[in-house]
């Protein structure tokens, strides 16, 4: 079984560009931001001013009330302060509901723009990428991560702006009752972030690795479970169980080091703020009775700005562990966002065209069923070439990671309407040839021309627009059959449909299904045999109509009764159409234009069927079955 990829785990290699990246995305609702600061700065300046009442409130009003008869009159200014103090009370829970309002849509309005430029990205990126990174890793981008980026986004911005409106606020004004304590506070404060400092910088290399190990954990759980089959049949549920347990635990072990630094700080700060406030009381006690500075209420007032003070602190301290995961979840994000996208420097198109009497082509806006190739050349000057088919390859040299030789020196074309077939050993470059002719890759040397243009002047997306592909591996997207079928061609109507459906000889069955073509299809076509799957993928690309088909293994999944059914409909699919036939059944490729044998990525025979089996060799091995294919 496939082991999971290792790797170092390092820090974040560029916080602060990590963090000019969630600004930016916070930044683009900036109403929502404005509303969330605005009610921010109100909710924490109603909260900072509350402790400024409790002087006057002791020194003016509570100590002259002592020993004195009670009457109205006495009171009157008390009840006016209260009136007041609730006035700004009442006013700072307004600003905290509407601060929470402007929270929850500026977070989810962010995380939306985030996941619709990662999806994007990932659709962008080349085939290449997907080889080298598993499913599940990826998966964990949209899952893991972005839920990382969430908790910190819905609680950890505005406690950052309260805090630091507390933080200064509270500073200044003990700062105007006592500057003695204030230096206590501030040594005390120090203290905190250096304990914070220490205990963060470890806490955040273990949710780095965390966040890390939890992708490789989902990768290998997707992967077991598309492979459940092959696991049971080989009974390895024993190993696989095994792999998983090792995975799970380095993830249990990175988890538990995380959250044991971060779990840590809450409990030292909220001590810290205990002992902080212990030492300013009697402190305080003692500047009020040895040197009369202090008033009974400006104690009470500074020990209440001690509380005010120390507590965005223990806060800032409680969303370290939020922020860190965040940091490291959107530092993964952005690497694949900014991931370099597949190039595409192609500038001819496909486009619609008419032709006339004489054979002139020409642009049009309606679907005519003509397409042509539109050249946009450096004078200015565009001409039109109509699209035909033709496929040529001329000394093509390639290889997937610049090492090891795929294709090597290879040369061969495909007249428009020929069939071309591709026999040889697994890993002879067979898929190679075809995946090069819509440009999944690029290839290192020589040139590869389609009707006559070199296809890196093509853009893709017109480039595989011409193109049908029906490959070993199907893939069933969840939705209907007629979906599925649809998706070669998406304004398909349902004639079109039933008609490539029939053309595939995939109607038969279909049509006795209970819902017909409106049939639900789930978890991959898992509810309908592997033959039938082939089926739908050939009837989707029947419907596309394209003028080149790349066929392989399309029948590799169909039993031979199947196959002699559809022989027919597969003649008509092809008819007049480029076609390129990867196969292993020699018996669906005795009617190719041309045969290449292909051994080690180089052409070693090339031929009809017949001009093959007279030279006797590698071709006439596999055919009489002298020699069998691996």
């Amino acid at each position: 079984m496939p082991r999971p990829r290792k790797g170092t785990i390092q820090k974040p290699k560029n916080t602060r560009k990590t963090i000019a990246g969630i600004i930016k995305y916070i930044g683009k609702q900036r109403g929502l931001l404005f509303g969330m600061i605005l009610f921010v700065i109100i909710s924490s300046a109603a909260t900072v001013s509350a402790a400024i009442f409790i002087q006057p409130i002791i020194d003016d009003y509570l100590k002259p009330m002592v020993g004195q008869e009670f009457t109205w009159e006495l009171i009157r200014p008390l009840v006016r302060m209260s009136i007041f103090m609730g006035s700004i009370f009442l006013l700072g829970a307004a600003a905290a509901f509407g601060q929470t309002r402007c929270s929850v849509f500026l977070t989810q309005r962010t995380l939306n723009t985030i996941r619709k430029d990662l999806f994007d990205a990932v659709s962008d990126l080349p085939i290449s990428y997907f080889d080298s990174q598993p499913n599940g890793e990826i998966m964990s981008r949209f899952t893991n991560d972005v839920e990382s980026l969430r908790n910190f986004l819905s609680q950890g911005v505005t406690q950052l702006i309260s805090s630091g409106i507390m933080i200064v606020g509270s500073f200044i004004i003990m700062l105007s009752l006592s500057w003695q304590l204030t230096i206590l506070i501030v040594v005390m404060v120090l203290l905190m972030v250096l304990i914070v400092k220490k205990i963060g910088s470890k806490s955040a290399l273990y949710f780095k690795k965390q966040q890390k190990n939890l992708g490789e954990v989902n990768g290998y759980i997707e992967e077991i479970i598309e492979g459940q089959k092959v696991v049971k049949v080989f009974n390895h549920e024993g190993e696989v169980s095994s792999h998983f347990g090792e995975i799970n635990e380095n993830l249990r072990k990175a988890s538990t080091s995380a959250n044991t630094f971060a779990s840590i700080l809450g409990p030292i700060m909220n001590n810290l703020s205990h002992v902080n406030y212990a030492l300013t009381a009697a402190l305080g006690g003692l500047l009020a009775v040895m040197s009369g500075v202090m008033s009974a209420g400006s104690i009470v007032a500074f020990l209440q700005y001690t509380r005010t003070f120390a507590q965005p602190v223990s806060n800032l301290s409680q969303q370290f562990n939020n922020a860190l995961a965040a940091l490291a979840g959107a530092e993964r994000i952005f690497d694949v966002i900014n991931e370099t996208p597949e190039l595409d420097n192609g500038y001819v198109t496909l486009v619609n065209a008419v032709a006339d009497e004489n054979g002139n082509i020409s642009e049009s806006e309606q679907r005519t069923g003509i397409w042509a190739w539109k050249h946009a050349h450096g004078d200015g000057t565009v001409t039109y070439r109509r699209l035909e088919g033709g496929v040529e390859f001329e000394d093509v040299t390639f290889s997937y990671d610049g090492k090891k030789t795929v294709l090597d020196d290879i040369s061969l074309y495909a007249k428009p309407g020929q069939k071309i077939a591709f026999v040889g050993s697994t890993g002879a470059g067979k898929t190679t040839i075809t995946n090069l002719i819509n440009r999944f890759y690029e290839i290192d040397k020589g040139k590869i021309r389609y009707d006559g243009i070199n296809v890196q002047k093509i853009k893709k997306d017109d480039l595989r627009r011409s193109l049908a592909i029906v490959l070993q591996d199907t893939h069933l997207f969840t939705g209907t059959i007629e979906d599925n079928i649809r998706y070669g061609k998406l304004d398909a109507t349902r004639d079109e449909i039933v008609r490539a459906a029939k053309l595939a000889n995939a109607d038969s069955f279909i049509s006795n299904l209970p819902d017909g073509y409106d049939t639900m299809l789930t978890g991959d076509g898992s509810n309908l045999s592997q033959g039938q799957r082939q089926l739908i993928a050939i009837a989707r690309a029947a419907v596309a109509d394209p003028p080149v088909l790349i066929l392989d293994e399309a029948t590799s999944s169909i039993d031979t009764r199947t196959e002699k059914l559809i022989e027919q409909g597969m003649d008509q699919l092809m008819n007049g159409r480029t076609v390129f036939v990867i196969a292993h059944r020699l018996s669906t490729v005795r009617n190719a234009n041309a045969i290449m044998v292909l051994e080690h990525g180089r052409i070693i025979e090339r031929g009809d069927h017949d001009e093959l089996l007279e030279q006797k060799g590698k071709y006439y091995q596999l055919y009489t079955g002298s020699f069998k294919l691996p």
